[in-house]
């Protein structure tokens, strides 16, 4: 049944073996690095903004810019844009490292603007108890904002990650290696669809696997809160 539905794939087991670590790579890289620095930006976002918690209208005029610049960019651009920059970074252009840097650029804006949002939901009465009580406003953060976040911030993160997936497998088109690389180079350019639609099964897999966990994570918050 399997040789019958995708005929061309058998020969190529090695390939999408590779392809799909260089994919997780991708992911959980930029994951780490935009997870890291989007939060930080969006908690800077939040905390500049007029009604924040240290208000300074420049920082957050310039900060709000780059990322509504950043979030509009379309990464197809973006991707062929930096591509100095990430020469520079990594020594090329092309394949898992070089992809990863667009990616990663990509994501934080995405992500930090998410985080902003979520961490605006933050009941104002928690906080100001808090103030009341001569918290500081880096205790604030750290007690208040990202503690009664955490859960917002999981959901925007597995929104992200997702997304995040979705741009591994575009970076395909400009042989960026993962399973999108699989489906353009060895599928569409070799006119064996099978390929195709099998490196298409293994993106939704992975997406499924990173909904399911992500969820996972979610309950299990909430219920230990519940506690």
């Amino acid at each position: 049944m399997f040789d019958q539905l995708f005929p061309n794939v058998p020969q190529y087991w090695t390939d999408f073996g590779q392809a799909t670590i260089d994919t997780v790579i991708m992911t959980v890289f930029t994951m780490i690095v935009a997870g890291i620095l989007g939060i930080l930006l969006g908690v800077i976002l939040l905390s500049t903004s007029e009604n924040g918690l240290t208000p300074n209208r420049l920082i957050y005029v310039i900060l709000d810019k780059i990322v509504d610049i950043g979030r509009a960019i379309p990464f197809i651009i973006l991707l062929v844009a930096i591509i100095p920059f990430t020469r520079l970074l990594v020594g090329t252009s092309i394949g898992t490292a070089a992809v990863t840097v667009p990616i990663v650029v990509g994501t934080i804006p995405f992500f930090a603007r998410m985080v902003q949002n979520s961490l605006m939901e933050v009941d104002s009465g928690v906080i100001e108890a808090a103030r009341a009580m001569g918290t500081s406003s880096l205790g604030i953060i750290f007690r208040v904002y990202l503690k009664e976040g955490l859960v917002p911030i999981l959901r925007d993160l597995n929104f992200t990650t997702i997304s995040v997936i979705g741009l591994t497998a575009m970076a395909g088109i400009v042989g960026g290696g993962g399973l999108g690389n699989m489906a353009v180079q060895y599928g569409y350019q070799r006119g064996q669809n099978d390929v195709t639609f099998f490196a298409l099964v293994l993106v939704l897999i992975f997406v499924f696997i990173t909904q399911i966990l992500g969820n996972f994570v979610i309950r299990l918050i909430l219920h230990g809160r519940k506690l």
